[in-house]
């Protein structure tokens, strides 16, 4: 079968591996149709992780399932599944606690817990950027879709990790109706948070990050956008808050931060949140950050390298917050999310920017680390379909999967704001689309 694979830093190459096949009698195996490039995924790419070289990456998968073990009982060969990228027993102390991100059966390190597919230093397991994906546990862990799975596989396969990830920054950070939310970083996981944090009834939401195109996509689904290259977030929320700040924000960038000249500080984000949050609030962080990072002296410091980041502790204690870290069970999520989608809800597809066969995925990885404009999200399609006749680039969906999308105009953020001044409209630096446009019809 035909694999994309880890050669070394910022080196992958579409290969024949050997297929995948049954392993144990729970095992099933999927033909991945749908399988999506990471931002995790480059931190594996860039060599700043311990990624072995030769393993297949891609822990964002969907497809249909071919062949079942002799023990599984409820998934059959022709069921449309979508797969958390956590591989979890189901039956250890974390997973019967639905912690299956810190599953103990599966990581087969004794002082660890947690595993995923093609992901470092979370077992031995191969990722789904493939043609053959072989799934451990699989009544378990694959997820069963509906008739509408085949039209419909670029919003499901956001369940396999960021969709139900970006939910779970916002339930660390106890997001609930009403509140005032701040995120950091506009990836792809960032804006599943905000786009998390709306279907939640949040009653704004900012979105911190300096690149413009993933900006415009925060402000299509509702979310205010804040350019750190020309802002301060922490300024603009308490702007808008009489100085206490937001109630509640999301880490969603990780240990490779970097202000808007492309210097690292993996610390940014978190004092950035610290400083935005009020007394008492709550932050959810979903980043990336490792107690090892092999590229982190050279890029900031030993200390970095060690995962040692300089957090401003004394104003988190002072300001009484709370702080929930950590990978995101996504069983916990992805059935009740998966509804939101068949029912018309959510729409997660909306931040998908380009759709590719298995064999642009070298290409995909270069574009898509070099943070090219328009290239907010990566969907590659190991079966040839869709993606098979070279580069698509998706065309642009105004308010595509917006939760409160209805009759929103076409004009940008900042042309409302201006017209809103000459009408001389209080409160316009801090509405989103949707306010602006109602007190403009007023």
């Amino acid at each position: 079968m035909k694999a994309a694979v880890y050669e070394g830093p910022r080196t992958v190459t579409v290969k024949d591996v050997p297929d995948a096949k049954i392993e144990h009698p729970a095992d099933i195996l999927v033909k991945i149709t749908t399988t999506n490039i990471c931002g995790s995924d480059l931190h594996m790419y860039e060599g700043r992780t311990s990624f072995e070289t030769g393993r297949t990456f891609g822990h964002e998968n969907l497809g249909q399932v071919v062949e079942v073990g002799k023990a599984v009982g409820k998934v059959q060969v022709g069921d449309w599944v979508v797969l958390p990228f956590n591989i979890a027993c189901g039956f250890c102390k974390q997973c019967e606690q639905g912690l299956t991100s810190y599953c103990l059966t599966m990581q087969p390190e004794p002082d660890m817990a947690g595993a995923a597919y093609g992901f470092a230093e979370m077992g031995p397991y191969q990722g789904g950027q493939a043609e053959l994906l072989r799934v451990p546990y699989g009544d378990f862990n694959a997820l069963r879709l509906g008739e509408d799975a085949a039209e419909r596989q670029l919003d499901y396969v956001m369940l396999a990790d960021i969709f139900p990830t970006g939910y779970h920054a916002t339930e660390m950070a106890g997001v609930k109706p009403g509140d005032q939310t701040i995120v950091y970083g506009a990836g792809p996981v960032g804006l599943m948070a905000a786009y998390s944090a709306l279907l939640k009834g949040a009653g704004r939401v900012w979105v911190a990050d300096h690149q413009a195109d993933r900006l415009r996509l925060a402000e299509e689904i509702g979310a205010i956008p804040i350019n750190t290259a020309e802002q301060n977030p922490a300024e603009i929320v308490k702007e808008a808050t009489t100085g206490l700040g937001a109630d509640n924000g999301c880490e969603c960038v990780g240990y490779q931060a970097h202000d808007p000249r492309g210097k690292e500080d993996a610390a940014l984000t978190m004092n950035g949140l610290i400083d935005s949050v009020r007394f008492t609030g709550g932050i959810g962080v979903v980043g990336v950050f490792l107690p090892e990072d092999p590229g982190g002296a050279e890029a900031q410091s030993e200390l970095e390298a060690k995962g040692k980041v300089p957090l401003d502790f004394g104003m988190l204690w002072f300001k009484g917050q709370r702080i929930g870290t950590g990978q995101a069970p996504v069983k916990r999520y992805n059935r009740a999310l998966r509804d939101l989608i068949a029912g018309g809800k959510a729409e997660p597809s909306f931040l998908v920017s380009h759709e590719l066969s298995l064999d642009e995925a070298p290409s995909a990885y270069e574009h898509f680390d070099n943070r090219e404009d328009g290239w907010t999200k990566v969907v590659l399609h190991p079966d040839g379909s869709n993606g098979s006749n070279g580069s698509n680039q998706r065309a642009s969906t105004s308010r595509r999967g917006s939760p409160s999308a209805g009759g929103s105009s076409h004009h940008t953020l900042r042309e409302l704001r201006r017209r809103a001044t000459a009408q001389g409209i209080e409160g316009r630096s801090h509405m989103n689309k949707q306010q602006l446009e109602r007190a403009l019809k007023r």
